[in-house]
């Protein structure tokens, strides 16, 4: 398994809109789900900084994961330039492999 680790910070006020894009059932899963080695997305809110969520996306493998970039580079591009408006900043923290 393959899983990608991000962080965001997100503007004040946001956070509602922000949890129904990167959240189950949003904009950033339903993209994902369009690869049948995508094996889902968790949300996470730091409960010690407010407006600071991490996201956990698993995929198969990290090749399963780059081939899904390149198939849908276009739409990844979109989507995420569709959703600036929520953070501050964002970063991708890790991308590691599991047993």
């Amino acid at each position: 398994m393959f899983v990608i680790l991000w962080e965001f910070e997100v503007k004040p006020g946001s956070e509602p809109g922000f949890e129904r894009v990167y959240g189950p059932g949003g904009a950033w899963t339903t993209l994902f789900e369009r690869d049948r080695h995508y094996r889902g997305t968790k949300l996470l809110r730091d409960v010690s900084r407010p407006g600071h969520f991490y996201t956990i996306d698993y995929w198969d493998s990290e090749s399963d994961y780059r081939q899904f970039l390149a198939q849908h580079k276009s739409a990844y591009e979109e989507l995420d330039r569709s959703t600036d408006g929520l953070t501050l900043q964002e970063r991708q923290i890790a991308s590691c492999e599991t047993n």
